[in-house]
């Protein structure tokens, strides 16, 4: 709302526009005196009474609280959704030019909650074309705008940054910015379904990733307790999507097959095209666990071109990484030497993880021919990449096999010292590498 002295003028203006004298205006429920006072700016207005005013004006409450006509909010939403629509279906190049213009829109005209929209939007751009930096200011821009609003309103920005440092490789910190929110969202009183399934659906990875495999079936039963309370389907789609991943690690293929169906046939409904393009990576990758290696390459093939030709770079090398480990294990070795380099270029700020994986991957394929001092190179970059994200699981097979050819080699006491390596951080995972478990809102 504007200052007083604004307002008044802008009621002033409006009532001669209109012939209006003041008791005219006024009556019923106010006096010309109150109208006096109001315009000539001293006295603040209450909204009961802008809302009465309003109506005998023939305006908006909005445009006379502060002169923005009622229109360009709603015409600035409806074309928020445009851009919405444009990055679930097309490019995030095109959806990034038309949030960057509705950006400069809302904060011309002050309008806040759109800003953050706009931000939301930007951040989610670049999250798809593997900015990762650019993610996170947005993430955070939108979040300070929305600082004064209840928790669950800022969900979606700390989601956002979460997934942003999981993509960068920094697990810990995506779990940190997760774990504290589920609690403060529980200790508030403000356990709101929604919000509560986006933050247990996105938490379920980095868990994965670090062998919090307990944290994982735990946050995936809650989401799912809580799913008929969620009226949003792609919030709904995306969580089964994770929970897939949590019935993969307890060796339930068929039921996180299932689970990714269901999600799939939810974004095929309504069009998302960039996680419909993750529902087969993550069916591929159910496959190639479960040795069905043709049906996954089909599958991990299918969502790197979807990504592709939506030109989401970060997220095309990830799956290139995975296809090349099914074309390894069919024999194909030189396409699949071929995939890694995608990302390896990026740089490793861009996914370390993933980065890691596609070193592991060169150690193996270097070993097959024989090129010890490669794969050991390969297998020590790994290492490094691997330390630093905090991926328990991936770092224990890693320290196996850089163990077994340290031993190969003859190099007994540094095989041991990797093995035990290896071991610390199988010790890890839910204890010493995390907090406390996050507290379940339900039972409170």
């Amino acid at each position: 709302m504007d200052e007083p002295a604004e307002i008044g003028r802008r009621v002033q203006r409006m009532r001669a526009e209109r012939g209006l004298t003041q008791r005219a205006l006024a009556e019923p429920s106010y006096t010309s005196a109150y109208i006096s006072t109001l315009e000539s700016g001293k006295v603040r207005p209450s909204e009961t009474a802008l809302r009465f005013l309003a109506e005998r004006l023939g305006t908006s409450y909005e445009e006379l609280a502060t002169g923005r006509p009622a229109h360009l909010a709603t015409e600035l939403r409806l074309a928020l959704t445009d851009a919405q629509q444009t990055l679930a279906t097309g490019a995030a190049a095109e959806a990034a030019v038309h949030y960057r213009q509705l950006l400069a829109d809302s904060e011309r005209l002050g309008l806040d909650a759109e800003r953050a929209e706009a931000l939301l939007g930007l951040g989610d751009c670049a999250l798809e074309s593997g900015e990762l930096s650019d993610a996170i200011d947005h993430f955070e821009a939108a979040e300070r705008l929305l600082a004064d609003e209840p928790l669950p309103r800022r969900a979606r920005p700390i989601r956002g940054r979460a997934v942003a440092h999981l993509l960068a490789g920094e697990l810990r910190y995506a779990c940190y910015l997760l774990e504290s929110t589920i609690d403060e969202l529980g200790a508030s009183g403000l356990a709101d379904p929604e919000a509560l399934v986006l933050l247990y659906a996105a938490v379920i990875g980095p868990y994965i990733d670090m062998g919090a495999h307990a944290r994982a079936a735990h946050a995936a039963e809650l989401a799912l307790a809580l799913a008929p309370q969620v009226d949003d389907p792609a919030l709904v789609a995306g969580m089964h999507r994770q929970v897939a991943r949590t019935f993969l690690t307890a060796g339930r293929p068929a039921d996180a097959d299932a689970s990714l169906a269901k999600a799939q046939a939810i974004y095929r409904q309504l069009r998302l095209r960039t996680d419909l393009a993750h529902c087969h990576w993550m069916r591929g990758y159910v496959q190639a666990q479960n040795g069905d290696l043709v049906a996954a390459e089909a599958e991990l093939r299918t969502a790197r071109d979807m990504l592709s030709a939506r030109r989401a770079a970060l997220y095309t090398a990830q799956v290139e990484v995975e296809l090349a480990d099914v074309l390894r294990r069919l024999g194909r070795h030189e396409e699949a030497a071929g995939l890694l380099s995608a990302l390896l270029e990026l740089g490793d700020s861009h996914g370390a993880v993933h980065a890691g994986g596609a070193h592991r991957l060169l150690g193996l394929m270097a070993e097959e021919r024989g090129e010890t001092e490669s794969a050991e190179e390969h297998y020590v970059q790994a290492l490094t990449l691997l330390e630093r994200s905090g991926a328990s699981g991936d770092l224990a097979d890693l320290c196996r096999l850089l163990g077994d050819l340290l031993r190969r080699t003859g190099r007994i006491e540094a095989a041991l010292d990797a093995y035990r390596t290896g071991l610390g951080h199988r010790a890890a995972p839910g204890t010493t590498t995390l907090g406390p478990a996050p507290a379940s809102p339900l039972r409170r």
